[in-house]
């Protein structure tokens, strides 16, 4: 997932990540900041600081820490679900940049492990094989823990479409049953009716 988004300086923004459990997630960022003069986006955000939030599917705080204008967090999930990610800049300067705004650049990576292409290459060939050979099998792991994270959640979805089903099944009887009992005791008050009035 890579994007961007403007933010007002100490403005939070979150992102929704659905994330198998016990699964690494990378996330890199970058601050832009608006220069009125020059009317354009400033390669970097000096004396701005990142305040990356991460909360659990519970509602439990993950991670909670402030990085620099341009910073790497990573945290591993230990819970399936839903984890929201919020990022608020947080000027560590003594003089706020008058909510000025900020683009800031999003590359979050769920499950993978990157390769470190400076120990690959000081490595032989063989080490170097068996180095790629490990990462190969590590993303095999993560893909298989995406599978089956996914046939659970179908399987939690197709439990929720039967009981419903099943809900909406019964809530059509007991209308029915309702209707003919009401019928009945109509025609059974009009029959009453007609009979004390000496119709029938």
């Amino acid at each position: 997932l890579a994007l961007y988004f403007h933010s007002g300086e100490r403005e939070e923004k979150c992102i929704i990540e659905d994330v198998p459990s016990d699964t690494l997630v990378i996330g890199n960022y970058k601050v832009q900041r608006w220069d009125i003069h020059k009317q354009e986006f400033l390669e970097s955000a000096p004396g701005l600081g990142m305040f990356v939030t991460v909360t659990t599917p519970s509602a439990e705080v993950l991670l909670s820490k402030l990085y620099g204008p341009q910073g790497t967090f990573s945290f591993t999930s230990y819970l399936s679900g839903e984890h929201i990610i919020c990022l608020q800049s947080n000027s560590t300067r003594f003089v706020a940049f008058g909510g000025s705004k900020l683009r800031i650049h999003l590359d979050i990576r769920v499950g993978e492990h990157f390769l470190d292409e400076s120990v690959v290459q000081a490595k032989d060939k063989v080490n170097e094989v068996s180095f790629r050979l490990e990462h190969l099998i590590e993303q095999i792991h993560h893909i298989s823990k995406e599978q089956n994270y996914e046939r659970e959640r179908e399987e939690k979805f197709r439990k929720t479409s039967e009981e419903t089903n099943s809900n909406i099944l019964w809530w059509a009887i007991v209308q029915t049953l309702i209707l003919i009992s009401i019928g009945i005791w109509q025609i059974k008050s009009l029959r009453d009716f007609f009979i004390s009035k000496k119709l029938v």
